[in-house]
């Protein structure tokens, strides 16, 4: 699936609808929601922030990211160094981690929070000076968002840590131009 006008390109999993169709989405960001669950995949073009290393780093953005979003907590469980190797992005790829944690969100307009799984790579870019943030929100099934499977229902099953990871390992860049 073609990115940032296809600077990029990735593969999506089963059921994902790009948000910019239905809403405005900022110019750094790629956005995609499940389509039957409050699942969403957000991928961000990020300023490099040099004066944080390794896993302080990713850390540093799940904060950040928590802050933007009036996250009541944020709690880091995890923090792992991605293997370059198996990354599409490994030549301009300077270092990876992935990081896993909850925080605690109201959506727009609700009163009460929910502690949403998040996983979050990030993809270290310093030739470009950029950080890249992907990341995958997982709120807690709600009844209403249970599908039977069976074939009278044709939705997709609900995404996995897997298919984050091959959003993530697929991640390929087409044109650096992107960066300026």
């Amino acid at each position: 699936y073609p990115l940032f006008g296809g600077a990029f390109s990735i593969v999506l999993p089963p059921g994902a609808i790009d948000v910019s169709d239905l809403r405005p989405v900022p110019d750094n960001q790629e956005v995609f929601c499940h389509q039957v669950t409050d699942q969403s995949l957000i991928l961000e073009l990020l300023e490099l922030q040099a004066h944080v290393r390794g896993e302080a780093a990713a850390r540093y953005h799940f904060e950040d990211v928590g802050s933007v979003q009036g996250a009541r907590t944020v709690q880091v469980e995890s923090v792992q160094p991605l293997c370059l190797e198996n990354l599409a992005l490994r030549s301009c790829c300077q270092e990876a981690w992935v990081l896993s944690g909850k925080q605690q969100v109201a959506k727009e307009n609700q009163q009460v929070a929910k502690d949403v799984t998040v996983y979050q790579a990030l993809l270290r870019l310093p030739l470009y000076q950029t950080d890249l943030l992907l990341t995958f929100n997982q709120p807690p099934q709600s009844p209403d968002n249970r599908s039977s499977f069976g074939p009278e229902n044709q939705s997709p099953p609900p995404w996995s840590l897997g298919d984050f990871e091959q959003l993530v390992t697929s991640l390929t860049l087409h044109d650096p131009n992107i960066f300026g």
